[in-house]
């Protein structure tokens, strides 16, 4: 019931949402040795894929906004991260997500597809779906999308950037060794979700198109969509004092459960 913990809640439901959009069916067609999909099918996994994934990087410049209050502004979490504005932003988050989603998937499937109707990938994505269209006179929209992403997502890396900057700058002051590790140690989790998320997204689409190869996509697409959402999760539990406490508790009320319907007692 903290901001902290709302904004994880939401971060593991666009978790896995993100992975359950393309790994099911990737799994399947693995199991039946097949590749096809339908074409609305293919549509809304670009839609739901490209929704939770921007949904993803809002949530995690809203939680760097939230490391911000705490450490820099104690005094003033509560009244700046009240409930009725963690909803809002939430809110927020899901919102952008779902109209950057709409933007993307509309104009990549109002595109004409004369390339055939064979994509070198193990889910829909945008950007291999782009190299099957040859029209001309769709350029300048592919540039203008492109250019849409670029100005939302470099928005978001200079607010992360700005709050980081800030919650360092106040670390630096504390005079107490313990006080300064504690502010430290309730970053790292977000600043390794963070930097594996943008890692691996930068890596997949900022990388040179003559280094393109087919295995090289399909190992840098299973990077971005697969290995963020699955490994998050434990970064946060590794790191969280608290959720290694729950879980032990867990653990041993479990034990202490068996052994007493075991016994008898």
């Amino acid at each position: 019931h903290t901001p902290m913990y709302f904004f994880l809640l939401n971060l593991a439901l666009l978790d896995l949402g993100c992975i359950s959009t393309t790994l099911p069916k990737a799994m399947a067609n693995a199991l039946w040795h097949t590749r096809a999909i339908s074409y609305a099918g293919c549509a809304a996994q670009v839609f739901f894929f490209v929704f939770f994934l921007s949904a993803e990087y809002c949530i995690l410049t809203v939680m760097s906004y939230d490391r911000y209050v705490a450490i820099c502004k104690p005094l003033h979490y509560g009244t700046l991260l009240g409930s009725r504005a963690c909803a809002t932003m939430a809110a927020a988050v899901w919102g952008t997500g779902f109209l950057y989603s709409v933007l993307h998937t509309a104009s990549t499937f109002s595109l004409p597809l004369c390339q055939g109707n064979a994509v070198n990938q193990f889910f829909c994505e945008i950007p291999q779906i782009l190299k099957l269209s040859c029209s001309k006179s769709d350029y300048f929209r592919k540039i203008g999308i492109i250019y849409f992403s670029f100005c939302l997502s470099f928005g978001c890396f200079v607010f992360i950037v700005v709050s980081y900057v800030q919650i360092f700058r106040a670390v630096l002051r504390m005079s107490s060794e313990q006080g300064r590790h504690k502010a430290f140690s309730t970053c790292l989790p977000h600043l390794a979700v963070l930097s594996l998320f943008l890692s691996t997204a930068m890596f997949a689409y900022l990388k040179l198109p003559s280094s393109s190869s087919p295995s090289l996509d399909l190992l840098v697409s299973f990077l971005y969509s697969v290995v963020p959402p699955t490994v998050n999760p434990l970064l946060y539990a590794l790191r969280n004092q608290e959720l290694k406490a729950a879980v032990s508790n867990t653990y041993i009320f479990n034990i202490h459960k068996m052994h007493a319907s075991l016994t008898g007692v």
